[in-house]
């Protein structure tokens, strides 16, 4: 069995991009029974789906994970939705910043993760690492890959699983601000591969609540 997981090129003006630092490390490991591919992505709208569309056809996965910064996040966030719509703050690495359009332009309104996120969540805490569940990938390119993917899964017939998550800044970024929080790479790795294991092993969610009240 084949596993992908992408991880973007740094952005914003960053040197580093901890979801890119995150995956070189995990590259060839086995989890699970399953072997773990690792493929960057541009932060590029279209471009970044494109790139993960050559890589499903050309490893076949039965899981992909697509991994993002989230600066300001104190913990992994596993992400339950992604919505149809770019809103870049900020220009993306190509210069592009559309506001208020579709992804695709007849697709539904927002997709769900197929990944047993709740299963993640309390896996990655029992290993002693901060994570928690996210219902906003925001709307910059993070989402914009999170709901192409599964746009592209479901295009398939959704014989393989797919979601996002989010990692936080790595301490060497957050040192260069203000009151920001990080995690070291190797947390984030290992909150990864019981990720990666949880999602392979779990092919159904639990009923247990990680709901916000706003």
């Amino acid at each position: 069995m084949n596993v992908l997981i992408t991880g973007f090129d740094p952005f914003g003006g960053e040197s580093v991009n901890p979801a890119l630092e995150a995956i070189k490390k995990l590259d060839g490991c086995m989890v699970a029974g399953a072997k773990v591919h690792t493929c960057e992505i541009p932060t590029i709208r279209w471009k970044s789906i494109m790139a993960i569309r050559r890589a499903i056809q050309e490893l076949d996965p039965v899981l992909v994970i697509a991994v993002g910064q989230a600066g300001g996040r104190m913990e992994i966030t596993v992400e339950r939705v992604g919505i149809n719509v770019d809103d870049f703050r900020i220009k993306d690495n190509e210069g592009n910043q559309p506001i208020d359009e579709r992804i695709v332009p007849d697709g539904p309104a927002a997709y769900w993760s197929t990944l047993p996120i709740k299963k993640i969540v309390s896996a990655v805490r029992s290993a002693g690492i901060p994570c928690s569940l996210s219902n906003t990938a925001g709307t910059f390119v993070c989402n914009h890959v999170f709901y192409g993917l599964m746009h592209e899964l479901y295009k398939e017939g959704n014989k393989r699983r797919g979601g996002f998550i989010h990692i936080p800044y790595l301490p060497q970024q957050a040192a260069g601000l203000v009151g920001q929080p990080s995690m070291s790479l190797e947390l984030v790795i290992r909150g990864m591969k019981k990720a990666i294991e949880t999602a392979l092993l779990q092919t159904r969610d639990e009923k247990i609540t990680e709901g916000k009240i706003c």
